[in-house]
């Protein structure tokens, strides 16, 4: 076990392809890795520590800037595929030959594109508030979106609650509890993203969001174990596309949350973090008879 945790773990920085990412290693070292992918103009800063620090009591965390992000060198793609083999080189330049892949909102497409593009480094999937190529209200913004980003908010911070939360009561509490928990880090913090980040990755996105005939048939490639978590009205990239990857890709489950919008598991980290565990460490326990090696056993009736 690292002494260090997402507080105190101090950013690195690694070359590949012509770019000087910038990470954080921390947690229980030994195991396979989870290298996490970041939300729209995120930086390593933008996650929350209750989630980072949960995960990592029983696994090694990877947290890094994609290229053009933050503190690492060069420009954001304007393409997903881009970032991630952008993504697939940091992984390989820090000698690890297999992971297990998180990925949030455009993260979650990125890390898609990792297991599409290198299957063999990829052990297992999370993807959080995301959706896939030809999704709906990827190309372009959903009404919601395009209200709450167009809209000004005081303090600035106060964006992530409309973004990630729903409107009620107990959600925007949460939210205001994560927004406290995302600045407990105060030393060697990442800048924030320069003026290009944004645009170029909705360039990014309005590639990923064109339909065509068969543009959902890469999921069926996706074979790896893939754990979906969404919220129950997810604003930003429609609920509605979690389930249709749960019911295109061959080995995927899939987890709704009550009240929530986009940052779901903001809202319930702790209960995501057992859940998370839970399903990257299930087939690990060999001694258990079939039905106790499920991933979410479920509560029989009386």
């Amino acid at each position: 076990m690292t002494t260090h945790n997402h507080q105190t773990a101090p950013t690195q920085y690694v070359e590949a392809a012509g770019i000087r990412f910038a990470y954080r290693r921390f947690g229980k070292a030994g195991g396979v890795p989870l290298v996490f992918n970041q939300h729209y103009t995120g930086t390593m800063d933008y996650w929350d520590p209750a989630v980072t620090d949960g995960l990592a009591a029983h696994r090694e965390v990877i947290l890094f800037n994609n290229a053009g992000v933050a503190s690492s060198s060069g420009e954001v793609p304007k393409s997903i595929d881009e970032m991630g083999a952008n993504a697939i080189a940091f992984i390989r330049a820090l000698g690890l030959s297999q992971v297990d892949v998180l990925g949030f909102s455009i993260g979650g497409m990125v890390a898609q594109e990792i297991a599409v593009q290198a299957p063999q480094l990829v052990h297992r999937l999370i993807l959080m508030g995301t959706g896939m190529r030809g999704g709906v209200g990827i190309a372009q913004m959903t009404e919601a979106a395009t209200a709450i980003f167009g809209a000004s908010y005081d303090p600035p911070e106060n964006l992530w609650l409309a973004v990630h939360f729903s409107p009620s009561a107990p959600s925007q509490a949460a939210g205001r509890a994560f927004l406290k928990r995302k600045h407990l880090r105060q030393e060697g913090r990442d800048p924030e993203v320069n003026d290009k980040v944004g645009p170029n990755q909705i360039v990014a996105l309005g590639k990923y969001g064109e339909r065509y005939d068969g543009v959902e048939d890469y999921l069926k490639r996706i074979t790896q174990p893939t754990l979906i978590v969404q919220g129950h009205n997810d604003v930003i990239a429609p609920t509605v596309n979690s389930y249709t990857m749960q019911q295109t890709m061959p080995n995927a489950q899939l987890i709704l949350y009550p009240d929530a919008n986009h940052g779901s598991f903001y809202q319930y980290p702790q209960l995501f973090v057992a859940q998370a565990e839970q399903f990257l460490s299930w087939e690990l326990q060999t001694n258990l008879s079939v039905e106790e090696r499920l991933p979410f056993p479920t509560q029989q009736p009386n």
